[in-house]
């Protein structure tokens, strides 16, 4: 088998993985209710079928012969900004109150530092000896 042969295969799975994600992003994009679900949609699946689309461009290059470096910054540009513009619409939505409000976390000084309760220690020194 030739590189070339090897780049086209790549590339036609590459196609298919692409198109499949997006169909499937879309899909989830229509069919959930609310914009909160609603945005796991396009950033989560369609990033990897983008991704995957931009991919089979590279493969496709390099089956030709020619370099391209274009989409590897198009896909990195992606993977960066598509999480933060998926936290800013998520704080929107939760400003704008359109969906109920996340848990408040706990009021005690553990749940975000290596602060171990008195309580856990002592059940930890019983175990250790």
């Amino acid at each position: 088998m030739s590189v070339t042969l090897l780049a086209t295969f790549a590339t036609a799975i590459a196609l298919l993985i692409g198109a499949v994600f997006t169909l499937v992003g879309a899909i989830g994009l229509l069919k959930f209710d609310d914009s909160m679900t609603r945005l796991h949609a396009p950033t989560k699946v369609g990033t990897v079928g983008v991704g995957s689309l931009l991919l089979a461009s590279v493969f496709h290059s390099l089956a030709i012969g020619e370099h391209s470096y274009h989409e590897l910054l198009i896909m990195a540009f992606l993977f960066v900004t598509a999480p933060i513009s998926a936290n800013f619409i998520a704080k929107v939505n939760i400003h704008k109150q359109s969906c109920p409000e996340p848990p408040t976390p706990p009021r005690d000084d553990t749940w975000s530092t290596l602060d171990v309760p008195e309580a856990d220690r002592v059940i930890f020194e019983e175990k250790a000896h």
